[in-house]
């Protein structure tokens, strides 16, 4: 309401009379008339001289044109920005990953997402899991990208990608030309594994014990940038997902069987959250990028 009022008050100004500016706007003079005298009692003041020929700005319409003036343009720019928005010209995102997803997933994905939409402001965070989804909830996230396991109540989860974890080696680790090995092989291995903190941690940890498996963790570390590291300039291996080698051209990924590790990566959003142009196309890449890393 407050916009017509605007508009028709500066229609009045401009033609200098009612009846112009009607004829201008497409309504009755009548309605035209009623809409600024609310104005006018809503203000408290009289905008324009009704006495002469030409209908004129009283001195407290003169002061108020201005800001009119000013409040449509900022209106105006508000109608194009929704525009850009929608048609992805600009806009931000706030993006969150798990820690494996930094060393092999957020890399092509941005490329992707950016080469599309270079106009769109992309916020990604590394954080753990549990936080991203009390981030999720409380809308300081728009995007998350974790793993299926127990969510929050009012967290979506759509899936995004299989992951395989396997054996990963570097190129001077005597298992280095193998394809494939039985677990068994995993307790004659010494291992650098991520510590605790990460999921990942967690899904190895429970792979071992359904298997039997009771390999030799000598090492641990908290940054996968260091544990990467390590493994290519020692012959120590690690669990990780075949991907990450794929990244690393001085690393090995030998699959694990029969039964593989694996585990599904998810797209994580707030139930029932606004969901801008820019995070639809996002989770439409996300989702073409992640066809390309599944299982």
């Amino acid at each position: 309401m407050l916009a017509r009022h605007i508009q028709y008050f500066l229609a009045v100004a401009q033609h200098q009379g009612f009846t112009k500016a009607a004829a201008a706007l497409h309504v009755s003079q009548p309605a035209l008339s009623q809409q600024v005298r609310q104005l006018e009692e809503s203000l408290g003041a009289q905008l324009f001289d009704r006495s002469g020929r030409k209908t004129c700005l009283t001195d407290a319409g003169e002061v108020y044109l201005r800001y009119a003036l000013r409040a449509a343009q900022e209106l105006q720019e508000g109608k194009r920005a929704i525009h850009d928005v929608a048609d992805l010209s600009r806009g931000a995102l706030r993006i969150a990953v798990t820690p494996t997803f930094t060393t092999y997933l957020i890399g092509p994905l941005v490329e992707a997402f950016h080469q599309r939409y270079p106009n769109i402001t992309l916020n990604v965070r590394e954080v753990a899991q549990e936080q991203m989804e009390q981030q999720l909830l409380a809308d300081e996230l728009d995007v998350g990208i974790a793993f299926d396991q127990a969510h929050a109540q009012d967290i979506d989860a759509a899936p995004l990608l299989v992951e395989t974890l396997a054996l990963v080696v570097g190129t001077q680790h005597p298992l280095a030309r193998e394809q494939a090995i039985g677990l068994q092989a995993l307790n004659a291995e010494s291992l650098i594994l991520l510590s605790s903190e990460f999921a990942t941690r967690e899904q190895i940890d429970r792979y071992c014990n359904q298997h039997a498996i009771r390999p030799r963790v000598v090492m641990e570390a908290n940054v996968i940038g260091a544990l990467l590291e390590v493994v290519r300039r020692t012959r120590l291996s690690t669990l990780l997902p075949a991907a990450i080698a794929q990244a690393h051209p001085e690393l090995v990924a030998i699959e694990l069987g029969p039964q593989r590790l694996q585990r599904t990566a998810v797209l994580m959003r707030r139930q029932g959250a606004y969901q801008s142009a820019a995070a639809r196309v996002f989770i439409e890449v996300a989702r073409e990028v992640g066809a390309t890393f599944g299982a």
